[in-house]
């Protein structure tokens, strides 16, 4: 029996590490993605081969405020794949897990769109993508500042919201445990 367990948690940690490997690099193009939509008159790439250290510096911010919270559904994720559940119980983990995956993405680029926006619109006298393409680090980093502090906070409702809806948070609201 021990090898066999054994060979469940090895099977249990390949499942786990492929999955948060497929999102991590879905957030990363995700967040690529966002910031082209956001930047209408910047060709990010570009930029990069310029070496615009301050759209590098925005860039690294949302593909890692995206990560950040992204890493609390991964990790509810992979706190539901535990031996011993049945096919049922583990593909209503997975389902579960996968959902909670897909609203924490959403939740993470709306947020940090949102946020965009509203510092735009607190910044009064300031273009930030205008002084992103001229190389201004210090607005780079004002606003990577600012996608970590909302990226820390809704990584937090989507790590309570990954506790509530795991195969264990479920049983407790429904008084099975």
């Amino acid at each position: 029996m021990g090898v066999e367990n054994l060979l469940i948690g090895i099977g249990i940690a390949v499942a786990q590490l492929t999955i948060g490997l497929f999102l991590a690099m879905g957030s990363v193009y995700l967040g690529i993605r966002m910031f082209d939509k956001l930047t209408e008159g910047i060709d990010e790439m570009k930029e990069l081969q310029r070496g615009n250290v301050a759209v590098a510096i925005l860039l690294g911010a949302i593909i890692l405020s995206i990560a950040n919270v992204v890493e609390g559904g991964v990790y509810g994720l992979a706190q539901s794949i535990v031996p011993g559940l049945t096919a049922m119980e583990l593909s209503a983990a997975l389902l579960i897990g996968v959902v909670n995956l897909i609203v924490g993405v959403v939740l993470a680029i709306l947020s940090i769109y949102v946020a965009i926006i509203m510092l735009d619109k607190i910044t009064v006298g300031i273009d930030e993508f205008k002084e992103l393409k001229r190389g201004n680090v210090a607005v780079a980093i004002m606003m990577a500042a600012v996608l970590f502090a909302v990226s820390f906070v809704i990584r937090g409702a989507v790590g309570s919201m990954a506790s509530a809806l795991s195969p264990q948070g479920v049983a407790m609201s429904l008084g099975w445990a």
